[in-house]
Protein backbone atom coordinates (compact mmCIF):
# COMPACT_ATOMS: atom_id res chain seq x y z
CA UNK A 1 0.00 0.00 0.00
CA UNK A 2 1.42 3.44 -0.96
CA UNK A 3 0.43 5.66 2.16
CA UNK A 4 0.55 8.87 0.20
CA UNK A 5 -1.80 7.61 -1.80
CA UNK A 6 -3.95 6.32 1.30
CA UNK A 7 -3.65 9.98 3.21
CA UNK A 8 -4.63 11.60 0.00
CA UNK A 9 -7.60 9.31 -0.05
CA UNK A 10 -8.35 9.98 3.73
CA UNK A 11 -7.83 13.62 3.19
CA UNK A 12 -11.24 13.65 0.85
CA UNK A 13 -12.88 11.52 2.97
CA UNK A 14 -12.45 13.64 5.54
CA UNK A 15 -12.74 16.92 3.19
CA UNK A 16 -9.53 18.35 3.60
CA UNK A 17 -7.42 19.97 1.35
CA UNK A 18 -5.05 16.95 -0.38
CA UNK A 19 -1.42 16.84 1.89
CA UNK A 20 -3.02 17.80 5.24
CA UNK A 21 -2.78 14.17 6.71
CA UNK A 22 0.81 12.93 7.56
CA UNK A 23 -0.23 10.29 9.77
CA UNK A 24 0.30 10.33 13.24
CA UNK A 25 -3.04 12.59 13.60
CA UNK A 26 -5.27 11.84 16.25
CA UNK A 27 -8.60 10.56 15.05
CA UNK A 28 -10.60 12.23 18.02
CA UNK A 29 -9.12 15.68 17.22
CA UNK A 30 -10.22 15.33 13.36
CA UNK A 31 -13.28 17.81 12.77
CA UNK A 32 -14.55 15.50 10.17
CA UNK A 33 -14.12 12.32 11.28
CA UNK A 34 -17.60 10.97 12.58
CA UNK A 35 -19.83 7.78 11.53
CA UNK A 36 -20.00 9.30 7.39
CA UNK A 37 -16.82 9.06 7.38
CA UNK A 38 -15.93 5.89 8.99
CA UNK A 39 -18.21 4.48 6.88
CA UNK A 40 -16.38 6.11 3.68
CA UNK A 41 -13.65 4.89 5.27
CA UNK A 42 -15.26 1.19 5.14
CA UNK A 43 -16.05 1.44 1.88
CA UNK A 44 -12.26 2.70 0.44
CA UNK A 45 -10.64 -0.30 2.37
CA UNK A 46 -12.83 -2.70 1.03
CA UNK A 47 -13.11 -1.15 -2.60
CA UNK A 48 -9.22 -0.22 -2.91
CA UNK A 49 -7.43 -2.96 -0.67
CA UNK A 50 -9.70 -5.58 -0.93
CA UNK A 51 -10.30 -5.28 3.13
CA UNK A 52 -13.07 -6.91 5.02
CA UNK A 53 -13.42 -4.25 8.46
CA UNK A 54 -15.55 -4.20 11.30
CA UNK A 55 -17.01 -1.12 12.59
CA UNK A 56 -15.74 -2.23 16.10
CA UNK A 57 -12.10 -2.27 14.70
CA UNK A 58 -12.31 1.05 13.23
CA UNK A 59 -13.23 2.17 16.89
CA UNK A 60 -10.60 0.80 18.32
CA UNK A 61 -7.80 3.03 16.12
CA UNK A 62 -6.50 6.04 18.00
CA UNK A 63 -4.14 7.64 15.09
CA UNK A 64 -4.34 7.96 10.65
CA UNK A 65 -1.53 5.53 11.18
CA UNK A 66 -3.67 3.13 12.94
CA UNK A 67 -6.46 3.15 10.17
CA UNK A 68 -3.85 2.60 7.53
CA UNK A 69 -2.24 -0.54 9.35
CA UNK A 70 -6.19 -1.69 9.60
CA UNK A 71 -6.86 -1.20 5.81
CA UNK A 72 -3.69 -3.54 4.90
CA UNK A 73 -4.65 -6.66 2.93
CA UNK A 74 -3.59 -9.60 5.72
CA UNK A 75 -1.77 -12.66 3.97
Amino acid sequence: MNSQMFLAQLDEILELPKGTLQGGEALADLENWDSLAMMSFLALASDQYASTLSPRAIAGCKTVTDLMHLAQPQP
